[in-house]
């Protein structure tokens, strides 16, 4: 199934313009607010089918999805649903991923790590580095966006520099959406004389 995925974003008032500063401290003039597109239960279980659809097509063996918190979290229960999987969830501890509240990872164990956008995947390492340090094995990752730095699978997007997600491993997405960013002191922006806001679940 087809779907246009940036105009559900636009529809859900979920892609903002302005001016952001992102989680990675980067700047940018626009900002997914994937909670605005997943507030609709209707909405998250038909991205979360799609994504699915496209996991399994793959043939990707997984036992559990594991979402880093908090932005995570709808996303990576949904996909789970839909995968008929166990969903967890990883989260911050004195600036650490842990995973926490009673959720075991058996040896062997296949995950899933799922985000709600996936940028450079650094939160999605540290969760990945988390389930592993319990003994599980990460077998890929997934995501409803990509922001277009690290390559999707059926994406004719390469690969760039600053993607921290292992080459060896697939990324799962529905859509490509690749906005500039830019490093706060080269920030037009701020040049112009904005000043960045923090729409972020960690406040930047």
């Amino acid at each position: 199934m087809t779907m246009d995925i940036k105009q559900i974003y636009l529809d859900a008032s979920a892609m903002l313009e302005g001016h952001f500063k992102l989680s990675s401290g980067n700047h940018s003039q626009y900002y997914l607010q994937s909670a605005k597109v997943l507030e609709n239960p209707q909405t998250a279980k038909v991205l979360a089918d799609a994504l699915a659809h496209t996991i399994q097509a793959h043939g990707l063996e997984i036992d559990t999805v594991c979402a880093p918190a908090l932005g995570g979290l709808i996303a990576g229960f949904a996909l789970a649903t839909a995968l008929d999987k166990r969903s967890i969830f990883a989260e911050r501890v004195n600036g650490e991923m842990h995973i926490r509240r009673g959720f075991e990872i058996s040896a062997g164990e296949k995950v899933l790590i799922c985000e709600d956008i996936i940028t450079t995947g650094g939160s999605a390492m540290e969760a990945a580095r988390a389930i592993e340090a319990l003994g599980g094995i990460v077998v890929g990752f997934a995501a409803l966006a990509n922001r277009g730095f690290c390559q999707r699978v059926g994406s004719e997007l390469t690969r760039k520099p600053s993607c921290s997600l292992p080459e060896d491993k697939p990324l799962f997405a529905l859509a490509d959406f690749t906005f500039e960013m830019y490093a706060p002191d080269h920030c037009p922006l701020c040049a112009d004389g904005s000043e960045a806001i923090k729409p972020g679940s960690r406040g930047n």
